[in-house]
């Protein structure tokens, strides 16, 4: 493969997966809400619950069968331009893949069918466990998928033979890479706050259009009680990961930090503008010692800078010193907006301040883009390696020609447009129509799951 090809290569599959990723950041946390607003209507009998519930789930299906198409594309093009990175890791990256399947799709499409048609035609019991059980297998997904990945950011577990491929030795390390943990953990959570946020920017919208209405109330308290939580629990996970990095990725958290020379109270740049070429920064609004503070837990600690690192083995320094401060400056606005709203339910109704509302509103986007930039920074910052160390990714690309990825890669660009632009579209038409009326198309307002037509009340007009 020539360098135009293999650049294309690289754009396509972030195309995709970027594309991809914004689904099962949705759907992951949107199936646990879902969990938790049935299992609150089971408990209480608040038809708000409920309401809420039927609204959210014709959201939820149309995001998981985009979530779905979407992925499915991705294992084609790890063959078509990644041929080699699939011959040589399949006995170790393939199973994964496969318990994936096996567990948490298998799981999902069994019980998918009775949580988005069966309100009306089993038990209310049953349903719930339908729920219950798709959320449980959005989750194994989520832990399969990141373990694949954790593996290919640290491998462990694994050997390689004579011809170049590996074999795995020890299937507990390769489930369990030293980085699985935290990042497993990192992305569960980023996925709660995603859907948190755009349910809150849904309420939020919906209040400033309808005025008062009781489902939005309660979806804004909900969204604001997981933003007071998870938002700053989300920094403490992530500062635990950022450690993990500086011991197994030292080159990935020195991109991060723009740091080039090895030394002690390196300094914390809240801004720069790394140059590979000068091996340095061009300039920098930096804050002394905060770096080997923040990093190693001391301000004398010595970090490793670029420089100690080949200049074929370090990462692009500017795409990941700049998507992880994307990330970490949308977290922080996460926990303001969390915090902002915590005081505002202490002392008023937060639902009565209209800057409060707009401010919801704009943070809706936020999860997708800080997942965005997140898989950035480790996807990039693992470069250029496909499986760190091992297999670099300039050498995993199938024998294509330029013209021949260039051509593939439109074709995604337009087909993911249209596909992107009309759900999103009709994703935005619902939430403007509101959760009363989004739930009436799935069930009778009166009637319970499983209820038979006959045993419900006669109409008296």
């Amino acid at each position: 493969m020539d360098v135009d090809a293999l650049l294309l290569s690289r754009l396509q599959f972030a195309f995709t997966i970027a594309f991809h990723i914004i689904f099962p950041s949705f759907t992951i946390g949107l199936a646990s809400y879902l969990t938790v607003l049935e299992g609150l209507w089971l408990g209480t009998r608040n038809e708000v619950f409920k309401t809420l519930y039927l609204f959210w789930l014709k959201i939820f299906a149309i995001s998981f069968g985009m979530g779905v198409v979407t992925g499915v594309v991705l294992s084609y093009e790890l063959g078509a331009n990644w041929s080699v990175f699939s011959r040589v890791s399949a006995p170790v990256i393939g199973p994964l893949f496969a318990f994936e399947v096996l567990t948490a799709f298998f799981l999902e499409a069994s019980f998918l069918g009775i949580m988005l048609f069966g309100w009306k035609k089993v038990g209310p019991g049953l349903h719930f466990t339908a729920t219950v059980l798709v959320a449980v297998g959005t989750l194994i997904s989520a832990f399969w998928i990141i373990s694949a990945n954790s593996w290919m950011q640290y491998p462990t577990g694994f050997s390689i033979l004579p011809n170049g491929d590996l074999i795995a030795t020890d299937w507990f390390k390769v489930v369990f890479s030293p980085s699985f943990p935290a990042r497993f953990a990192h992305m569960t959570l980023a996925a709660y706050l995603t859907t948190a946020l755009v349910i809150g920017a849904a309420s939020a919208w919906r209040l400033l259009k309808a005025g008062d209405e009781a489902e939005s109330r309660m979806s804004l308290r909900m969204a604001i009680g997981m933003f007071a939580i998870v938002a700053p629990l989300q920094l403490l996970v992530g500062d635990i990961s950022g450690k993990s990095v500086e011991q197994l990725q030292p080159a990935k958290l020195a991109a991060i930090e723009a740091f080039w020379d090895t030394r002690t109270e390196q300094p914390f740049h809240i801004a720069a503008w790394p140059d590979r070429e000068l091996a340095g920064n061009r300039w920098e609004i930096s804050i002394p010692k905060l770096g080997s503070l923040i990093t190693g837990g001391s301000a004398d600690a010595e970090i490793r800078g670029l420089k100690s690192f080949e200049p074929r083995d370090r990462p692009p320094v500017a795409v990941v010193f700049w998507a992880f401060r994307v990330m970490v400056g949308l977290g922080i606005a996460m926990i303001v907006l969390g915090l902002w709203g915590a005081w505002l339910c202490w002392k008023s109704a937060p639902e009565r301040s209209r800057p409060y509302l707009m401010a919801a509103v704009a943070m809706g986007p936020a999860g997708f883009v800080a997942v965005i930039a997140g898989w950035v920074v480790a996807e990039v910052g693992r470069q250029p390696w496909v499986i760190y160390g091992v297999l670099r990714t300039e050498d995993a690309a199938s024998p294509l020609l330029a013209g021949q990825v260039s051509l593939s890669l439109l074709g995604f660009l337009i087909v993911y447009a249209i596909i992107f632009s009309v759900g999103v579209l009709y994703i935005l038409r619902l939430i403007a129509e509101g959760p009363v009326a989004g739930s009436h198309e799935l069930v009778d307002k009166d009637r319970a799951p499983g209820t038979p037509l006959a045993a419900m009340p006669e109409d008296p007009g």
